[in-house]
């Protein structure tokens, strides 16, 4: 880690302490925005400028290099606020049409922050049962949501999630049928641990409002699970291990650990998410004691550094350049062919051609249309080459090395096997 990397990592924790930190060294304006920079990128700028605004190094620095951060800032947070708010009349609504929603990430972990709001979501995912779509769409409608722009041409019956938007408002809600896409070779599969959390669901209260959730060891694993997802395309943020760490340290006592860990097993993740509670303890703030993480965990032996860089460097859900999120194609492959019992690798055919599954997320008239997946290879490579006109550290080279080099840090975390 370089020296911003680790004072991002000081000024976070602080943050989840409900802390300042109390820097007195010289920081250059380079840095100061570079440190501002990975906030943005993390989607934890409130947080970190809360932390840090107010420090002695803070106060050595021209007033102006902060007022452009500040009024972000406060503009993020004004936005967030809307958001729940109108959200939580929203679910009211829901639940007096008959609707049984369970809300999950998002505003469930926003309220363990010690200020919910400078947590940011930039939606509220929510999932129903399958057969209560109808209802809920038509209740969404009859609140002034509807199906995003774009997305008209999806086929909402059959969809495994539903974007919704409202307009003049900043609150955008996923609603989901499933917690993953069924059709995905990667993790599709994911969907069988979470059969029963409708009938598992637990409440809680949030601004006054009993809010519906999976219950605590379901819903640390899919925090686990949602941080894998996103792992094996492009990467995931320090965002998701903050949420991760927070809900362990508050509800660690409600969860049944051993469980946890069979599950974590099950999908080859148990190093990847010892490695995820090796890095809350290190840099953030995971309490094992309060978390009641027993020692078959925190025996698990798992070096949680390369993870970190790779999480440090990647951004909010990988999206840290072009280049980084196409090499999701690589990985995606790598994760595919090693649960059909071949060897992982980079076969560019598959990279450059992906398979019918994978491109029904992105181009969804492949559902009802399959032989139109020639056509959907020129759209999609045409794209590409717009972007890549287009700048923005879009590099066809260095998406294949990214690529390459996420594929061996996932066999380190022996969640593909060794190369042959």
């Amino acid at each position: 880690m370089d020296k911003i990397d680790k004072l991002f990592l000081e000024a976070l924790k602080a943050a989840l302490q409900n802390e300042r930190v109390q820097w007195d060294i010289e920081l250059s304006p380079q840095e100061w925005i570079k440190l501002f920079r990975m906030a943005e990128i993390h989607h934890v700028l409130p947080m970190i400028f809360e932390a840090v605004f107010a420090c002695p190094s803070a106060n050595k620095t021209d007033s102006e290099l902060f007022a452009p951060v500040r009024r972000r800032t406060i503009r993020q947070v004004m936005l967030q606020t809307v958001k729940t708010t109108e959200f939580l009349q929203l679910y009211k609504n829901l639940q007096a049409a008959g609707v049984k929603p369970l809300m999950i990430k998002g505003i469930i972990c926003r309220e363990l922050y010690p200020k919910p709001d400078h947590r940011l979501s930039g939606d509220e995912d929510m999932l129903i049962l399958p057969e209560q779509f109808a209802l809920c769409h038509r209740i969404m409608l009859e609140n002034d949501m509807a199906v995003l722009e774009g997305e008209t041409n999806v086929d909402i019956e059959r969809a495994y999630e539903v974007p919704y938007g409202k307009k003049g408002s900043p609150t955008y809600i996923e609603l989901h049928k499933y917690l993953f896409p069924p059709e995905s070779e990667a993790y599709g599969d994911l969907n069988r641990f979470f059969s029963r959390v409708h009938e598992d669901a637990v409440e809680i209260p949030i601004q006054g409002v009993p809010v519906a959730t999976l219950e605590y060891t379901s819903h640390l694993f899919y925090l686990i699970c949602h941080a894998f997802k996103h792992f094996l395309h492009s990467g995931f943020g320090i965002r998701q291990v903050c949420d991760i760490v927070i809900f362990a340290n508050v509800y660690g006592t409600k969860v049944d650990w051993n469980h946890l860990l069979e599950e974590c097993r099950a999908i080859r993740a148990e190093r990847f998410a010892a490695a995820l509670f090796a890095i809350g303890q290190k840099y953030l703030t995971f309490s094992p004691e309060n978390a009641c993480y027993p020692e078959i965990w925190s025996g698990i032996p798992v070096d949680e550094s390369a993870l970190l860089q790779d999480l440090l460097s990647g951004g909010i859900y990988g999206n840290a350049n072009m280049s980084r999120k196409h090499s999701s194609n690589i990985t995606l492959n790598a994760v595919s062919a090693e649960k059909k019992g071949k060897q992982a690798g980079g076969n560019i055919l598959k990279v450059i051609f992906p398979p019918l599954d994978r491109m029904q997320g992105r181009y969804p008239y492949l559902k009802k249309c399959p032989f139109l997946l020639p056509a959907a290879w020129v759209s999609r490579l045409l794209t590409y080459r717009k972007e890549v006109s287009a700048g923005g550290e879009n590099n066809a080279a260095d998406s294949i090395r990214i690529g390459n080099e996420r594929i061996e840090l996932m066999r380190q975390y022996g969640i593909i096997g060794k190369e042959k």
